[in-house]
């Protein structure tokens, strides 16, 4: 199963529909991401693209930096926590076991949020 990706430079199709997403921040935050991209050698697009591609894919190490804010935030409680973390697991380990396709995980997904609302 091939991951999601974004933009041109990730391999979308140049005839898909697109959005804006924006947000407000501080100046000095900016100023300080601004600082950081330049550091990295990133541009906005990248950086922010690259972040959707792991969080949408479920990337491993972004997943649990998110846990981590979503705790250190209260966001959702323990139980909720623990359920979405052991849903991840249970889809990436019956990937893994039955090769699905990306349609096929879809569908997954579809049926966990019909059962679970909630997550």
């Amino acid at each position: 199963m091939e991951p999601r990706t974004f933009g041109s430079v990730f391999g979308e199709a140049m005839t898909e529909r697109k959005t804006k997403i924006m947000f407000t921040v501080t100046e000095r935050t900016k100023a300080d991401f601004k600082l950081q991209l330049q550091y990295d050698s990133l541009t906005q697009v990248k950086f922010f693209r690259s972040l959707m591609e792991g969080y949408i894919n479920k990337d491993p190490d972004l997943i649990t930096y998110i846990n981590k804010f979503k705790k250190q935030n209260s966001i959702q409680n323990i139980p909720q926590r623990n359920r979405i973390m052991t849903n991840i697991k249970k889809a990436d380990d019956t990937k893994k076991k039955f090769a699905l396709g990306d349609e096929e995980v879809e569908n997954i997904f579809d049926i966990l949020e019909k059962e679970h609302p909630d997550l």
